[in-house]
C-alpha cells in the first residue's frame, strides 16, 4: 500500500500547535480537513525535487484521500512534513488579519503591528534556512559521488 497524505499530515501537525486548524478539523472533520492542508503539501512536492523517491501524488477526490505511487520513507515523509510547516508560516505572515495588536493577558500591554510582522517574518526566515540546510544535507548524502568522480553530473539524485 502507498503512502497516504494523512500520514504526511499526521507528521506534519505533530511538529506544529495552531488553535485554527484544529477549529478547522473539529468543525468540519478528517477529509475537510485533509483538503485544506493539501495544497501544503503540493507545494512541499513540488520543492522537494531531489527525493530519490517518486514523489508522484494523486490528488484527493470526491471520496478518496490523496495518495503516493510507493510507500516513502520516513526520512522523505518527515522532511515533506518539514516543508509544509514553512508553507504553513508563510499562510501565517502573509495574513493580513494576523497584523493586528495583540494584548497580553498579565502585562496588558499592546505590541505593534510591525513587531508582531517582524517576529513572524524571522520564524519564517528561520524556518526557511532549516529547510534548505536539510534538503542541501539530503542531497549530498543521496548523492552518486562516484559518478562525479568520472564527470556525469546527471545521474543520482
Amino acid at each position: 500500500m502507498a503512502t497516504t497524505c494523512t500520514e504526511i499530515f499526521d507528521l506534519f501537525l505533530s511538529s506544529i500547535s495552531d488553535y485554527r486548524l484544529d477549529a478547522i478539523f473539529t468543525a468540519s472533520g478528517s477529509y475537510t480537513f485533509g483538503l485544506y492542508l493539501e495544497p501544503w503539501l503540493l507545494n512541499s512536492i513540488v520543492e522537494f525535487d531531489i527525493c530519490n523517491q517518486s514523489l508522484a501524488y494523486t490528488v484527493s477526490g470526491s471520496a478518496t484521500e490523496g495518495s503516493f505511487s510507493v510507500i516513502l520513507s520516513l526520512e522523505n515523509q518527515l522532511i515533506l512534513a518539514l516543508l509544509m510547516s514553512k508553507y504553513w508560516l508563510a499562510k501565517s505572515v502573509q495574513d493580513i488579519l494576523q497584523m493586528n495588536n495583540s494584548l497580553q493577558d498579565r502585562d496588558f500591554k499592546t505590541f505593534s503591528q510591525a513587531q508582531n510582522l517582524q517576529t513572524k517574518q524571522a520564524l519564517y526566515n528561520s524556518k526557511r534556512e532549516e529547510v534548505s540546510q536539510k534538503l542541501a544535507e539530503y542531497g549530498y548524502k543521496n548523492n552518486v559521488w562516484a559518478d562525479w568522480r568520472n564527470q556525469e553530473f546527471n545521474h543520482g539524485v
